[in-house]
């Protein structure tokens, strides 16, 4: 029996890092932010819609999609990140449940779904089992600085465009805090991996 896990957390909170550790373990994951850009490359329906409704001066000069000038976009307005939502997501769902069946039909013994907003889009009815990695905001703040060079304001707005990490935490089945080190993460996950008897 596979099971299929639902992995989340919010923006900076090392979601990324605790994906990779998957791979460890030989346990495949099946990337939204991956299937995101996929669903948007020229030539894919989603990309067609997208530049139809935000017009030409979302793209570059090659003609893929200019991220940053549509991030200024979508962050600044919600009604218009709903309309950028409605695009994309369907899409990438459509594509993420063929790599959830393709890899369940292959009889591996655990798939993981890595899903930024697998609450906020209520998705995880996709998974049998969700994980949150977790950190205090003042640590994500402080990480989405740093990594992306947003200043406190850009870095808040970000921040607040998602559901409350404590709201996620409620709501999965498990958490691993990752205040801590690399270290500390892989260890909690491990001890998860054997709960569930993956390992």
């Amino acid at each position: 029996m596979s099971l299929v896990i639902g992995l989340t957390g919010s923006i900076a909170s090392g979601k990324s890092t605790v994906s990779q550790m998957f791979d460890d373990y030989s346990i495949p994951v099946v990337d939204a932010d991956k299937l995101a850009r996929e669903v948007v490359e020229p030539g894919q329906t989603a990309y067609k819609q997208v530049v139809d409704t935000f017009g030409e001066t979302i793209l570059r000069e090659d003609k893929s999609l200019n991220r940053p000038a549509l991030g200024q976009i979508i962050f600044a307005d919600e009604s218009k990140r709903k309309l950028l939502n409605g695009i994309v997501h369907p899409a990438i769902r459509e594509r993420m449940l063929e790599r959830r069946d393709f890899y369940l039909n292959a009889g591996v013994k655990c798939v993981v779904l890595d899903i930024p907003l697998l609450f906020e889009s209520e998705l995880s009815h996709f998974a049998d089992r969700t994980i949150v990695v977790s950190v205090d905001e003042t640590v994500q703040l402080k990480r989405l600085m740093e990594r992306d060079n947003y200043t406190e304001k850009e870095a808040w707005q970000r921040i607040r465009s998602q559901m409350p990490i404590e709201e996620k935490v409620r709501m999965a089945d498990a958490v691993i805090d990752n205040n801590g080190s690399i270290k500390e993460s892989r260890s909690q996950l491990e001890e998860l991996l054997k709960d569930w008897q993956i390992l």
